[in-house]
């Protein structure tokens, strides 16, 4: 089961009470105060970790608590710290203030760690508050609460190209031909309910991630078919592949198939809109001539337009290098852009931030 969206309760854990105690061994007399430190609460941490895909851990665990400190003892010995509440999320999950709507954290690269919920502080021992005026003190501080919110976790798969297209258009054999994801493929539309995601090797050290979205028809930012909501899972992309399939069944016109997912990808996102993109027109094997591929040709001017068959593996290489290519280039482009990003920060050293703020 894919589930990209999910709500939680996080509670830190609270710090243990400080500890009100005498010391009482023989042939000391007034030994005085000797009462330990509570410890602290744990904290809440968030990890992207690359063995999970979807948000499915969350969907039957709504409250997630850190363990509390435990409290002071004698002797000035201090109660343990509670342990930190560590949860595994997918890579490409963005974390929110429920409460607010405010991004708190992007976990976008797979080993980034994020502390969503600080642990209380636990209280000081009796023994803190001595002093000559008051040599017996009676008070220990309780220990304070760790922090809690609402959060909403919402999964964005992060794949170098995604394929949109109509139903039936043949995404998902086309996944199946260049790599070794199986997703369900048949001759019935809406045959993709959830996205997938392949992983496409051109040679030994040339890897591509490829992400497959269910099919997209008219007025899906209205709700029609399955709507847009799978389209998040390709704003990361770096490069778009708009299948269009030569010979639709229901006789419509490829082109302007083409033009109306144009419409509702610009509607969803402007992000999606200004991604690079390549077009393939798909199911070559059923072409008896070239009349349908000039025609898009001539429709689509200007466009870069490959012709392929997903079934038969024809004009599969020619795509999978030119997309190679983009790929390497948007990957060039986006390094030098957080390099530049990072000397800025340098220079005026700011520090990592791990942490969210309690309050927005």
């Amino acid at each position: 089961m894919f589930i990209d969206e999910a709500k939680i309760h996080i509670k830190a854990g609270d710090g243990g009470m400080g500890c009100v105690s005498f010391r009482r061994e023989k042939y000391i007399p007034k030994g005085g105060p000797d009462g330990g430190d509570g410890g602290n609460g744990g904290s809440v941490i968030l990890v992207a970790d690359p063995s999970k895909d979807t948000l499915l851990d969350f969907a039957g665990k709504h409250h997630w608590k850190a363990d509390r400190g435990q409290q002071g003892m004698g002797k000035k010995m201090a109660g343990l710290s509670g342990e930190d509440l560590v949860i595994l999320v997918p890579p490409g999950t963005l974390v929110y203030d429920a409460d607010h709507s405010i991004l708190l954290a992007d976990l976008d690269v797979p080993g980034k760690r994020v502390r969503v919920a600080r642990g209380g502080k636990g209280g000081l021992g009796n023994w803190h508050f001595r002093s000559s005026t008051n040599q017996t003190p009676r008070y220990a501080e309780p220990g304070t609460e760790g922090e809690e919110r609402n959060l909403r976790l919402e999964l964005k798969l992060i794949a170098d190209v995604g394929l949109v297209g109509m139903p039936n258009a043949g995404k998902s054999t086309l996944l199946r031909a260049i790599s070794a994801a199986r997703p369900k493929v048949a001759d019935y539309p809406f045959t993709t309910l959830d996205p997938h995601l392949g992983i496409v090797e051109l040679s030994v050290d040339r890897r591509i991630v490829v992400a497959d979205i269910p099919g997209l028809i008219e007025g899906a930012q209205h709700g029609a078919g399955l709507g847009h909501h799978f389209l998040k899972h390709i704003e990361r992309t770096k490069i778009i592949v708009h299948l269009l399939d030569l010979y639709p069944v229901d006789g419509s016109d490829p082109a302007n198939n083409y033009r109306i997912i144009r419409k509702e990808l610009e509607a969803f996102s402007p992000i999606l809109a200004n991604k690079r993109e390549i077009i393939a027109a798909n199911k070559l094997d059923l072409a008896i001539d070239d009349e349908a591929m000039e025609h898009l040709r001539s429709e689509l001017a200007g466009k870069e337009i490959f012709a392929i068959s997903g079934a038969s593996h024809q004009g599969l290489q020619p795509l999978l290098e030119r997309i190679w290519q983009i790929v390497q280039d948007e990957r060039a482009a986006q390094a030098s852009s957080a390099e530049s990003a990072s000397s800025a920060e340098s220079a005026v050293a700011a520090p990592e931030q791990t942490d969210v703020d309690s309050t927005p």
